[in-house]
């Protein structure tokens, strides 16, 4: 199983969104990158949802469809995916740029990317941080998980 960060405005698809309709298709990526990316998933993958314009990750997603092509993209292609569960708390992006896990991650060296890989250590770090921030009501420096 991979791990990947899915990123979307929540004004146009939020992780609400996703959670009421169940499943759907993850589309609308134009980044060459990005769309290496969302190739490369497979079903059983994990993904977190992040909201880009709050710079939070909120929801858990599993990839439940492979890359196919998407009708009238060129060259687009869309994977689809499967609410799993909100996250216990969002975490904020700067709660995650202080993880020595996500030290040289796409995520903060390619802030634009839509589509980023998740190693398993950033992804075991962000599931942390959500729960300590779930138990605490905020981050604690404190050795946390």
């Amino acid at each position: 199983m991979r791990y990947w960060l899915l990123k979307t405005e929540p004004g146009e698809y939020a992780w609400d969104d996703l959670a009421k309709e169940g499943t759907t298709a993850w589309s609308g990526v134009t980044n060459a990158q990005a769309l290496g990316n969302l190739r490369a998933m497979s079903p059983g993958d994990r993904a977190v949802i992040y909201h880009s314009g709050e710079r939070r990750a909120v929801g858990v997603a599993e990839v439940v469809r492979p890359a196919y092509a998407a009708p009238g993209d060129g060259d687009g292609v869309r994977v689809d995916v499967r609410a799993v569960a909100p996250l216990p708390a969002p975490v904020p992006l700067e709660a995650l740029k202080t993880e020595p896990a996500f030290e040289g991650s796409a995520l903060l060296r390619q802030g634009r990317l839509s589509v980023v890989p998740l190693s398993p250590a950033e992804w075991r770090d962000l599931e942390g941080l959500a729960d300590v921030i779930a138990k605490t009501g905020g981050l604690r420096r404190a050795k946390r998980f």
